[in-house]
């Protein structure tokens, strides 16, 4: 049996890029986003809100969080 990896999206291209062995990687807003190779990379980098999902202020908690 092989060791399972941990697999991330490029956000830019839609490549899966294990996460292990990743040479291209960026953080954003506290999270860490994986490229495959440094194109896509940098067209991230010069405009991550353009590929970046964006997040709700309850991202990660309580749905109702924000409307108490």
């Amino acid at each position: 049996m092989g060791v399972k990896t941990s697999m991330a999206k490029d956000p830019i291209c839609g490549m899966e890029v294990d996460e292990a062995t990743a040479k291209y990687k960026t953080e954003h807003k506290g999270k860490t986003y994986y490229f495959c190779n440094e194109s896509c990379k940098t067209t991230f980098d010069k405009n991550p809100a353009k590929f970046a999902p964006a997040q709700s202020c309850c991202s990660g908690h309580s749905d109702d969080c924000c409307t108490t």
